[in-house]
């Protein structure tokens, strides 16, 4: 039997090309409007994916190349 692809991890985590996991960076729905600019525009970056958290997120995407 084959495995399955965890799908909300999946709409959630991009691979790159050279196998690094990235992500949205969290707390940008709502209450933005009392955050300082800064904050507002370091919210708009994407995160590289910790190496706590790689094991993990592997497990639920069987098929992506992952370094």
């Amino acid at each position: 039997m084959s495995m399955k692809t965890h799908k909300a991890t999946a709409k959630r985590i991009r691979v790159t090309k050279s196998g690094k996991m990235i992500k949205r960076k969290a707390g940008q729905a709502h209450f933005n409007s009392r955050e300082s600019g800064k904050v507002t525009r370091n919210k708009r970056t994407d995160m590289i994916v910790t190496s706590t958290l790689r094991k993990g997120i592997q497990r639920q995407l069987p098929y992506q190349k992952i370094k």
